[in-house]
């Protein structure tokens, strides 16, 4: 099965996505100046990779199948129900939020608060980014793609993120690692499961977090 590495340029911010993870609807000057600062800081140290694969997948017995493990979440069930394939893949913005956010947590909470936004916002967006690109290339063979699902959503518990890194490899093609407590370094990574289905209605390949 190949694995395949993406490395992409920023993608644009969502400010208002941002001020969402620091739960601040309508956010003052000084948190909005604040923001600005910290993204200046962070911004040139992120780097946006992503490693994927595409596997098989069937429904046999009440479990989903896939060409390098099986599991019997009901939730991942029903989200791929119709698709024969599925998009794995690991993606990060590195380490730069992981430092920052434990610098400025120790003496400026505001900005710990807002570097912790910032990585949020920013996975988020390769991820959509990815999904996009993932979705053009699929619509050109007449496939469309499910809304993306990741382990510890629902009842796909997080044993699952085992069987991704045994088939991404994300240590050695990203920088990706998992802990004992099943949780990946650097934080502001994601993994998840991408459903293709030959034809139908198209699906956007996106969650909410």
């Amino acid at each position: 099965m190949d694995i395949l590495v993406k490395s992409y340029a920023p993608p644009p911010v969502s400010w208002s996505e941002i001020y969402r993870y620091m739960r601040t609807a309508e956010p003052d000057s000084a948190v909005c100046d604040t923001a600005r600062e910290c993204m200046d800081e962070i911004a040139g140290a992120l780097r946006y990779d992503v490693c994927y694969a595409e596997t098989p997948v069937k429904e046999h017995n009440g479990a989903l199948e896939f060409g390098f493990a099986r599991t019997d979440s009901r939730d991942l069930r029903i989200c791929l129900r119709g698709c024969d394939r599925a998009i794995i893949f690991a993606a990060t913005v590195g380490a730069a939020p992981d430092r920052l956010i434990a610098k400025y947590m120790r003496f400026s909470p505001v900005k710990g608060l807002c570097m912790q936004a910032i990585g949020s916002e920013r996975v988020e967006a390769l991820c959509d980014k990815f999904c996009r690109e993932m979705s053009v290339s699929c619509a050109e063979r007449g496939e469309t793609l499910r809304p993306r699902y990741s382990p510890g959503y629902g009842d796909l518990t997080l044993e699952f993120q085992k069987d991704v890194f045994r088939l991404l490899d994300p240590p050695r093609r990203i920088g990706v690692f998992l802990g004992e407590s099943l949780l990946m370094t650097p934080v502001k990574s994601v993994t998840a499961i991408i459903g293709v289905i030959d034809g139908g209605e198209s699906n956007e390949a996106k969650h909410t977090t």
